[in-house]
């Protein structure tokens, strides 16, 4: 949900409050609120998915490093797999394992 709070002579705030995804707070000058609002009619289905995709192409341009799970999750494997030891060549025997 947006939500719009205007002060004559202040900035705006657009405010997202969205189930899944944390609460952005973003002051816009009255001109550019009019612009996006008029960016919103224009290219956008409703003001969240402005919202979205306009702080998502932010992020983009920011550079802001996006965790892609696919290679954290084969980031996770392969340490486990380095952290494997191979025991055919030398399986050990009872008398190896001395205190």
């Amino acid at each position: 949900m947006l939500q719009k709070h205007s002060t004559p002579g202040r900035s705006s705030t657009l405010n997202t409050n969205h189930r899944c995804m944390p609460v952005v707070e973003v002051n816009l000058p009255d001109e550019l609120l009019v612009e996006f609002e008029q960016l919103v009619d224009e290219e956008f289905l409703s003001e969240e998915q402005a919202v979205e995709e306009l702080l998502s192409m932010g992020m983009d341009a920011y550079g802001a490093p996006v965790d892609d799970e696919s290679a954290v999750q084969s980031d996770f494997v392969e340490s486990a797999q380095n952290n494997l030891f191979d025991t055919a060549g030398d399986p050990g025997g009872l008398d190896d394992d001395v205190l």
